[in-house]
């Protein structure tokens, strides 16, 4: 039996998994962190937080295979590797070390950025060469943030890598970037010639030099591991390393995504709701990068939450701290009581609408200014209804961007992510978006696209075959009555932002 890894970058932990070529689950590994926010808007990471976490996920995840359940290491034939978008790459220096902490997606600190591209290169420009906007998500605006900020750093700088990219790096040596991370990064590449823009790079004055110049595919071998890697991982010399790319396209590869015509949402700290087309979709305030598989002809649209999950975990953090000890000392899980509370809970939470702004918000909204916001809150309303109410609010999001996106989405939607362990939040989701919605079997989301990828990158399996592997459960279907009642939240979702965006962008100047 030949074995493949999978190794997820996320915002909030690095995950691996090793499948064989039937597609079975062996093992796996999950290391959690941090992201820094030192101040508001502001989010980064130091890089080798993700490389000693990768390291670490890799090696259990090998360990736990050879030493417990009898995989042989020289049986184990590739490894892919995805991350979450790093916004502006890490910048590099001569040496190849990190200069500062990565400046992420969720970071929105450009704005001033933001609008000198917008009154100098103008937003027609961007879209006829880009496909895509100008806002503080992406990568171009944090990179010219740094340019002007901290002309320090930019004077060391070298080079610019993706998460994902820095650590297969590290791992065997070779620098390279895949198309969906180039993409991504937004207004210095070209969509129609799939490469840099040099005419973006040299109006905005980034040197092209400090761009990758090998873009592969997510398919592509990069390199083979370092004997000094191999080692310390318990892996072979030499074994391939494929490019893999963002997390959330990963995601959908690992639902059974390859084609065009598919609508899937990958729901983690944020969320990722797209529609895999093979036709050009411009000027609807969607994000637009190459698609995992066949870059060159497949793009991915979507819109998406800042905060999808983060928002829950700060629920968890920060108004359940007894929930937390009773878990602690063996009591149940936290969300396992939340989810029970929120069950009780009608649609709707009893009268309660929540914004889940809290890092401003990107496509379809493009608002780096826009809250969290709790509203209509009364003394009859518990813990759980504010809990249900969240879970509600991401469904709103992931609705608002189905709509923004305005294709024919198909007979359902594909969601996979840790909200998939949540049995009343699948619920809501169908409920709010009127689509049956439909979960993959194993919580291992982007892992199970790295896995796919690292297996037709070294030939081991084809096209076809994965796309036989059994990776969804059955159908969630909605209840007709309950999304009739949040047709009637959606609006009101959608009109409290309306009324409230302006007093946002002030309490903004005042903050500071």
């Amino acid at each position: 039996m030949k074995y493949l890894l999978g190794t997820d970058i996320g915002t909030s932990g690095t995950k691996t998994i090793l499948m064989n070529t039937e597609g079975k689950l062996i093992s796996q590994d999950l290391e959690e962190y941090d992201v820094l926010t030192p101040k508001p808007l502001w989010a980064e990471q130091w890089p080798d937080v993700w490389y000693e976490a990768t390291k670490e996920s890799i090696r259990k995840t090998v360990e736990k295979a050879v030493n417990e359940l009898g995989v042989a290491k020289e049986d184990i034939k590739g490894i892919a590797i995805s991350g979450l978008y790093g916004g502006s790459g890490i910048p590099l220096d001569e040496e190849m070390k990190p200069i500062r902490p990565c400046m992420i997606w969720m970071d929105r600190r450009a704005q001033e950025e933001t609008d000198w591209v917008l009154q100098n290169i103008g937003e027609e420009k961007l879209l006829e060469i880009t496909h895509n906007g100008a806002d503080p998500y992406y990568g171009y605006t944090k990179i010219l943030w740094m340019k002007n900020h901290e002309p320090e750093n930019w004077a060391k700088t070298k080079l610019f890598l993706p998460p994902n990219d820095y650590v297969i790096y590290k791992l065997t040596g070779e620098i390279a970037i895949d198309y969906s991370s180039a993409g991504n990064i937004g207004g210095i590449f070209d969509m129609n010639t799939r490469t840099w823009s040099e005419e973006l790079l040299d109006a905005m004055g980034i040197p092209s030099s400090m761009m990758p110049q090998r873009i592969v595919e997510s398919t592509d071998i990069v390199g083979g591991i370092k004997k000094e890697m191999a080692e310390e991982l318990g892996l072979w010399e030499g074994l391939p390393v494929i490019a893999s790319g963002i997390d959330c396209g990963a995601a959908n590869i690992g639902l059974g995504v390859f084609d065009a015509g598919v609508y899937a949402a990958a729901i983690g700290t944020s969320m990722c709701a797209a529609l895999i087309s093979d036709k050009p979709v411009k000027g609807k305030g969607l994000i637009i990068w190459p698609y995992l598989y066949d870059a060159k002809n497949l793009s991915y649209y979507f819109a998406g939450g800042n905060t999808a999950g983060a928002i829950i975990k700060w629920f968890r953090n920060t108004l359940c701290q007894w929930e937390i000890e009773n878990q602690k000392n063996g009591g149940p899980s936290v969300y396992d009581v939340l989810n029970g509370q929120a069950e009780e809970i009608p649609a709707g939470s009893e009268g309660l609408v929540v914004l889940p702004y809290f890092m401003g918000e990107r496509s379809p909204v493009w608002d780096s200014d826009a809250k969290g916001t709790i509203v209509g809150l009364s003394l009859t309303h518990t813990k759980g209804h504010i809990y249900r109410a969240f879970l509600e609010a991401v469904a709103y999001c992931l609705r608002d961007a189905m709509e923004a996106t305005g294709e024919d989405l198909g007979e359902y939607i594909l969601i996979a992510g840790g909200v998939t362990k949540s049995k009343v939040w699948r619920q809501i989701f169908a409920d709010v978006t009127g689509y049956p919605v439909v979960c993959p079997i194993y919580d291992v989301e982007a892992n199970m696209g790295d896995v796919m990828l690292a297996g037709i990158g070294t030939g081991i399996l084809t096209y076809e075959e994965v796309k036989k592997w059994q990776v969804l459960d059955d159908k969630i279907m909605p209840n007709e009555e309950n999304h009739k009642k949040y047709n009637e939240y959606f609006r009101l979702y959608k009109s409290i932002y309306n009324h409230l965006k302006d007093d946002m962008k002030e309490l903004t100047k005042i903050q500071r």
